[in-house]
């Protein structure tokens, strides 16, 4: 990887087929990719997931992986993001980090929010609503 690009984890709409992945369409797919299990999960509005981190009961959530630079995150990725997400720091299954869209705090709270985490991913989410 360059030096000048960085690892970015999404799990939801920025996900290849999603709404927003035109967002990464100038960054490097690494492939598949899994948090550690300090995670819970949650859709709004079922439009999208957010990812919040907890010490305890946390999930394991699958998403994908890309290589980014800092101008394909500022100007493409990032306008496209909901308000309740803000950029931050998770850590992946295999003890790495890299930058991912978590929940705003206290968001998870609000109204026409859901924890999902039990369902591990938002595409199996997704399927479960079928």
């Amino acid at each position: 990887m360059d030096n000048d690009r960085l690892l970015m984890f999404v799990n939801g709409q920025a996900m290849s087929e999603g709404s927003i992945a035109v967002g990464l369409r100038s960054a490097q797919m690494l492939g598949p990719a899994k948090t550690s299990n300090n995670y819970n999960f949650y859709s709004f509005r079922d439009e999208f997931p957010g990812l919040k981190y907890t010490l305890f009961n946390g999930y394991s959530i699958l998403g994908e992986l890309y290589a980014v630079t800092y101008a394909t995150l500022h100007e493409d990725l990032l306008p496209l993001e909901p308000p309740e997400l803000e950029l931050g720091v998770i850590k992946l299954s295999d003890g790495k980090g890299c930058l991912a869209m978590i929940i705003r705090d206290g968001l998870e709270n609000s109204r026409g929010v859901r924890d999902i985490s039990g369902e591990g991913g938002w595409r199996s989410y997704l399927k479960s609503k079928l």
